[in-house]
């Protein structure tokens, strides 16, 4: 997804990851969590405009999708979104001007876009000098979108969640169809930014058809040279980028990978920042003026066989127990309870542990064990909550992704 603007630049549960710090929930969040993010069905549309949508329905056939030349934003309309001065590139290196038809849009193959074979997805990194971590989950629903008058798309829906500093920053649904040549586009996003745990605004949502076009996320063949907008709407969301390699080898969680493609995206208040998408993972890494967003582990193309191992099992069952007892007067039970958590983590992090898990489980651990020696119940709370998740991520290669989700659903 193009994501994304950290911090505000992208399973198969439909359960918003809330926010994970106990200081920062006002009383009645899950409510709101639940409310926003677990959508019924019929809300196939988005929200804004749903009546007028139905109403055109009722009088114009929605048919699928032919091959359909697709609406750009033009010099004036650059402009007066002050991008006039954009270096954006010449139509001739464009390979998102026509769609193709949507045969098959929810089977999205695309190797460097994976969507509909990723169930989920771990990413983290630092924003302004602050963990920042994302978790996206292909969800179960679909959306129909009328992305041109006449032509309907089924569109796949990817849940995206954001943390900064632990604690939730940005929810997003994302639509996303793959076109018959292979290419893979982009349909909307409903977007839901929070501060202090709470939804503040909605700013970045939009919808094809209804505030702008459609845009491919992914070429079908990326070649060096090529340029695409995986979002084209100056003044709401706009990206462009020009891929520079193909077919480089990149780091992954269980080795190296190869056949990946790196982009440089031009933003739209003028930066650059480098891509790359890898084969089996989709989106894999992005960095932008020092803030860095990394693939840390992804399910299917990460899982390992056999049970959860048994120091894992500790791990998170400890956390359990410390969230269980979490007061002053426990401190000693509390500090054994540790000492248990990181003799478990010190004997498994060697035994194939995806090294961008390594640190932010190192980290959540050296965390609680400081607070259960200054006594504070919130932090021992809050720091066991960022144990059990850093557990969770570790767990993930090896149990149902639906299982993790629901247990991420519970902290």
């Amino acid at each position: 997804m193009p994501r994304r603007r950290p911090p505000r630049d992208h399973d198969r549960s439909s359960a918003l990851k809330c926010s994970r710090r106990v200081d920062a929930w006002p009383t009645g969040l899950i409510a709101v969590c639940l409310a926003i993010v677990v959508l019924p069905a019929a809300t196939v549309t988005g929200s804004a405009g749903a009546g007028d949508r139905a109403a055109a329905r009722a009088t114009r056939a929605c048919n699928d999708s032919a091959v359909t030349p697709v609406p750009q934003p033009t010099t004036a309309h650059l402009a007066a979104a002050g991008l006039a001065k954009l270096p954006v590139a010449p139509a001739a290196r464009r390979v998102d001007l026509v769609a193709p038809a949507f045969s098959n849009p929810t089977s999205i193959t695309n190797p460097l876009f994976p969507i509909s074979r990723l169930a989920s997805v771990v990413l983290n990194g630092k924003v302004d000098g602050r963990a920042f971590r994302t978790e996206t989950t292909l969800l179960p629903d679909t959306r129909i979108v009328e992305w041109s008058p006449g032509q309907c798309v089924k569109a796949l829906v990817s849940q995206y969640v954001a943390f900064l500093d632990g604690r939730i920053q940005e929810v997003a649904l994302d639509f996303y169809a793959q076109a018959d040549d292979g290419s893979v586009w982009y349909f909307g996003e409903d977007v839901f930014n929070y501060e202090q745990g709470v939804v503040a605004d909605t700013s970045g949502t939009w919808l094809a058809g209804k505030e702008g076009p459609a845009a491919m996320i992914m070429p079908a063949v990326p070649a060096a040279g090529v340029v695409h907008r995986p979002e084209n709407i100056p003044g709401l969301v706009w990206e462009e980028v020009a891929v520079k390699t193909i077919g480089r080898i990149v780091d992954g969680p269980r080795g190296r990978v190869a056949g990946a493609m790196v982009g440089r995206e031009l933003h739209d208040d003028g930066t650059f920042s480098d891509k790359i998408f890898a084969p089996g993972y989709g989106e894999f890494y992005s960095g932008h003026e020092g803030d860095v967003e990394a693939l840390a582990v992804a399910v299917p193309t990460d899982e390992l066989p056999g049970p959860t191992p048994p120091a894992l099992r500790r791990l998170s069952s400890g956390a359990d127990r410390v969230l269980r007892t979490a007061a002053p007067e426990r401190g000693r039970t509390i500090a054994a309870t540790v000492r248990e958590m990181k003799a478990a983590w010190n004997a498994h992090r060697g035994d194939r542990v995806p090294p961008r898990l390594v640190a932010p489980t190192g980290r959540a651990l050296r965390a609680l064990a400081r607070a259960v020696q200054a006594g504070h119940r919130g932090s021992v709370r809050n720091a066991a909550l960022d144990v059990k998740q850093a557990a969770l991520d570790l767990q993930l290669p090896y149990r149902p992704s639906a299982e993790i989700d629901r247990a991420r659903f519970e902290l």
